[in-house]
């Protein structure tokens, strides 16, 4: 795919990067617990978002309550099992996640929830995709830049420590969140499984929240404010701006793009927060940003150099008879949105848990369009 990098673009990969970067100021500065915070931003998202995937699907919903495409035969217990599971690797990010924000500093919580690729690489690597060299050297940065930055909150312990070690564990569940949904999506259509995971994410949370009598009402005006904030940036401003690029960009580059969330959000805090960063937390901070960098691109450059030298796509997974869309029998179908579709773009030494880009601020919801794989592009495009 072409990229147009045109001011369009430009803008509204800026916005892409501002709206997901308010996620962790505007989650710091509420006073309401960090789980009510994520089942109320889980829950308002679905409540805007939900009913416009389904209209998107509204011709499968009803085959599905009618019976006509048998949702629950043999064959698809297992995506669902899978999309339950990649549902609670879900609802733990967003537990993780937010309530490190008030453990640690910002800076540190969306610097360690970014080295999300850096697991992803590593489950992908169990799952015995190959990874490069250059895949490698960046775990290697990546690790030396956290272990170099919580260098001070290990020495002192307490509250940040804990807001470290539960970061990592939120960007663990968000890799096992998309490793998940790959098992999943492969039947399902993206619309109607966004809305399933997110669903029983916020089902979770809120039976989380009321075992621990967290009261989820009565909150002050900032905290309102804050849900506000993420319901309109990073849910809906941010989630419209992504697609919008996605279709003019490469997923790569917005994966490296969306990297600037640490700064940016630090920035933020900075300004709005004054919580400064420790001077000497940076070069570990640089170092993360650096290796998540390295890791992100190298399936790109793999997947460049596969195609340099003539592989052939092999094991390209079947359209099963359920399936919402049928198999595209011409090279001009460039409205279709099937995750299926980029699923069988990749060669058998590439991941799509690496290159496919997810982000926090989006929950459940963030891959609702993904760009057609350039062989099923027209060709004149490729020109």
């Amino acid at each position: 795919m072409k990229s147009r990098l045109d001011p369009l673009t430009v803008a509204a990969m800026a916005v892409t990067v501002v709206s997901v970067s308010a996620t962790a100021p505007l989650t710091a500065a509420a006073s309401a617990s960090p789980l009510a915070m994520a089942f109320w931003r889980n829950c308002l998202g679905f409540a805007v978002l939900g009913p416009f995937l389904l209209l998107l699907r509204r011709r499968e919903v009803v085959r599905v309550a009618r019976g006509e495409r048998g949702i629950l035969r043999r064959e698809q217990w297992r995506p669902l099992v899978f999309g339950f599971l990649a549902a609670t690797s879900l609802a733990l990010h967003f537990a993780a996640f937010m309530t490190s924000t008030r453990l640690t500093s910002v800076a540190m919580s969306t610097a360690l929830v970014a080295t999300q690729p850096v697991w992803q690489a590593l489950i992908a690597a169990g799952q015995g995709v190959r990874a490069s060299r250059r895949t490698w050297a960046g775990l290697a940065l990546s690790v030396l830049g956290a272990a170099a930055a919580g260098g001070l909150d290990i020495r002192s312990g307490g509250t940040a420590l804990l807001g470290d070690l539960l970061a990592l564990v939120g960007a663990v569940a968000q890799a096992g969140y998309t490793a998940l949904s790959e098992r999943s999506r492969a039947d399902v259509s993206t619309p109607l499984y966004s809305t399933f995971t997110s669903l029983v994410c916020g089902l979770e949370l809120l039976a989380l929240c009321l075992l621990a009598h967290i009261p989820l009402t009565g909150f002050d005006r900032a905290t309102h404010l804050s849900l506000l904030g993420l319901l309109l940036l990073p849910q809906i401003l941010g989630l419209g701006s992504l697609n919008f690029a996605l279709g003019r960009t490469s997923a790569t580059t917005m994966s490296v793009l969306l990297l600037l969330e640490t700064p940016v959000a630090a920035l933020a805090a900075w300004w709005f927060m004054e919580q400064g960063i420790k001077p000497a937390t940076v070069p570990g901070l640089l170092l993360i940003i650096v290796g998540v960098t390295v890791v992100v691109t190298s399936g790109s450059s793999r997947g460049k150099a596969a195609t340099q030298q003539g592989r052939h796509r092999t094991e390209i997974p079947p359209y099963p008879s359920h399936a919402p869309y049928e198999a595209p029998l011409t090279l001009h179908h460039t409205a279709i949105r099937d995750p299926r579709v980029d699923w069988a773009s990749y060669t058998a030494d590439e991941s799509p848990t690496i290159t496919l880009p997810t982000y926090h601020g989006a929950g459940a919801f963030d891959t609702l369009f993904l760009r057609i794989p350039p062989a099923l592009e027209d060709p004149s495009e490729a020109a």
